[in-house]
């Protein structure tokens, strides 16, 4: 969803224009008291925010942005602006979200597998320890084989050399 933010009258043909053009919700709000009220209720991927109001409400706008979360802020002057650049904006504030949400997503991955292949390294090395304990009993012995195994088979699954 997108939250559109901007006491233009032309604001809810914008929030219909940008529902067309991406393909998301667009809500509308024609002050920053709206906005916040409606960043409170739901989650947004972007939030375009009329600079007029940035600029004339600073300490609304600094409250305002307190509750963005996760979505990414537009700013964009429309006194000045036509749909195509709204459109532009917005796309491209879209697509870099995207391609962060990716590159996070691939760093909490790597940092669990990386989290992942030192557990298994340590369960083969203590499996290892407890094998050349003289005297293992064979049921013992049996079960500390069959974790090795499994954490080879965990370790092999995530891709380890």
């Amino acid at each position: 969803m997108i939250l559109l933010i901007t006491p233009s009258g032309r604001g809810q043909e914008c929030a219909e224009t940008l529902k067309d053009a991406t393909g998301n919700e667009t809500h509308w709000a024609e002050n920053l008291q709206q906005g916040r009220a409606r960043l409170r209720e739901q989650a947004y991927l972007a939030v375009v925010i009329d600079q007029f109001l940035m600029e004339n409400e600073p300490a609304e706008s600094d409250q305002m942005l307190r509750h963005l979360g996760t979505a990414f802020p537009v700013y964009l002057s429309f006194a000045v602006s036509g749909k195509q650049r709204l459109l532009r904006e917005v796309r491209s504030a879209l697509h870099r979200r995207k391609r962060e949400e990716t590159q996070a997503r691939r760093s909490v991955e790597q940092q669990m597998r990386s989290e992942m292949f030192e557990s298994l390294t340590a369960m083969l090395l203590s499996c290892d320890l407890a094998m050349a304990v003289p005297g293992v009993p064979a049921p013992a012995a049996e079960k500390i084989r069959m974790i090795d195994d499994l954490a080879r088979d965990m370790r092999k699954r995530l891709g380890a050399n």
